[in-house]
């Protein structure tokens, strides 16, 4: 484990699309330890890579009279992305979420559909699953034309589908995966089985490269109750130990405070904590899913685990800032921020 004091990392704008300065919000994310800085074996790297290409300026938002882009093709292989996950009918979180994360990160996005949901901003009203057959198919036809660099996983739903999933990535070596345990929502609630939750223990998140589970999902996993810092660092360790997964994120969106977006990486060496500027929205739907297929896109990408969620954690404050006031619920974050730039709060 890093011994840290309070080090502030500052990242480069590079982290970011290249965009104009103007359209992006003025904040520095950090990166926070929690003991007086050792010294490393090697020195600590400064992350520069941009999270996609410049955009086109005509695909700015600039303003009317905005000349249409220029059809182009390439012959370039661009990396691609699985996500095994339900449909969300309102657009906010699931898979419709995972794939414009994809789609912004200049990745292929491919899906498996574990369940169909009838929902909107008010909530879930009616939930249909796929069956275990259906959703292997679904991850066969991709890996077997397409291919996959990396994969994350949301909700499993049931006992059956999530050993059928277990089994599939493991026969096709799938290791750069992300599982978010949708287990239990940010407020608490319960929303898979304790049947659900005991296979996924016992079988999904050891196959992963990185576990993301909130609040709630980590005091089931730890067996901990979380109140503090310390509990969220102690979380992270058991986990870790218990379940065998290389990486553990513990996500706090759902602390309070000062601790609310506060997040906890451990690997089973370093144990950081890392936080970004909190954005005043109530339009969070779907952060949990926007941030595990972020760090699935970076994965895909070549990119280390530590800079894949760095990069992951920043985008995800980022489309917080431009989140989208929509329906008579809580809204989706704006995953296509640059477009939405002077349009701030849409309603």
């Amino acid at each position: 484990m890093c011994g840290c004091s309070l080090f502030h990392h500052s990242f480069p704008p590079s982290l970011l699309p290249s965009f104009p300065p103007s359209l992006l919000p003025s904040f520095t994310p950090t990166l926070l330890f929690e003991k007086p800085l050792r010294v490393y074996e090697k020195p600590l790297r400064v992350y520069t890579p941009s999270l996609l290409p410049s955009f086109p300026p005509s695909l700015l938002p600039s303003g009317r009279g905005n000349p249409a882009p220029t059809p182009m093709t390439t012959n370039k292989k661009i990396p691609v992305a699985l996500t095994i996950a339900g449909s969300d009918s309102g657009g906010g979180a699931g898979i419709q979420a995972d794939l414009r994360t994809f789609a912004f990160h200049c990745i292929h996005g491919t899906s498996a559909v574990t369940c169909i949901t009838a929902q909107n901003t008010l909530g879930v009203n009616r939930v249909d699953a796929m069956t275990p057959e259906a959703v292997v198919a679904q991850i066969q036809a991709v890996y077997e034309d397409i291919g996959i660099q990396a994969a994350k996983t949301g909700m499993l739903l049931n006992p059956e589908i999530i050993t059928a999933v277990s089994q599939q990535l493991k026969t096709l070596n799938i290791t750069n995966l992300v599982v978010d345990p949708v287990m239990v929502s940010r407020t608490g609630a319960q929303l898979i089985s304790d049947q659900a939750i005991a296979t996924l223990q016992n079988s999904l998140i050891s196959q992963a490269a990185i576990v993301t589970p909130n609040r709630y999902e980590a005091e089931i996993l730890s067996g901990l109750t979380i109140r503090s810092l310390e509990d969220m660092n102690e979380a992270a360790r058991i986990i870790h130990r218990d379940l065998g997964v290389k990486t553990v994120l513990v996500k706090g969106g759902g602390m309070e405070g000062d601790l609310r977006g506060v997040d906890i990486w451990f690997d089973g060496e370093q144990l950081e904590t890392l936080q970004t500027k909190q954005i005043d929205t109530n339009n969070t739907h779907g952060t949990g899913c926007t941030l595990s297929a972020a760090i699935a896109a970076n994965l895909a990408q070549g990119k280390d685990i530590l800079t894949a969620v760095l990069q992951a954690k920043q985008y995800v404050t980022t489309a917080l800032n431009y989140a989208l006031d929509i329906g008579q619920g809580q809204g989706p974050v704006g995953h296509f921020f640059p477009l939405l730039v002077g349009r701030k709060n849409i309603s």
